[in-house]
């Protein structure tokens, strides 16, 4: 999977985020590779203290990691 796909997947499951009144899903895509120049992860674009906290953090905190994905990703993009 391109870095492009997988932000386009990515961006599609932060809408997903946004709307859901349920549970909210992991950006995980099981790309789990740290970028060094970033800091970001190249599957998620999660750092490593977004990734680490995701389980212990409430829904609401979640959707602010989605907003965050979803900014990183329109600077990548552009």
């Amino acid at each position: 999977m391109t870095t492009t796909t997988a932000a386009r997947r990515l961006l599609r499951m932060a809408n997903d985020a946004k709307s859901t009144q349920g549970a909210v899903a992991s950006p995980c895509v099981s790309v789990c590779r740290m970028n060094a120049k970033s800091g970001l992860c190249d599957g998620c674009f999660r750092t490593l203290d977004e990734i680490g906290r995701w389980s212990r953090i409430d829904d609401g905190a979640k959707r602010e990691v989605w907003a965050q994905i979803e900014t990183r990703i329109e600077e990548t993009l552009t």
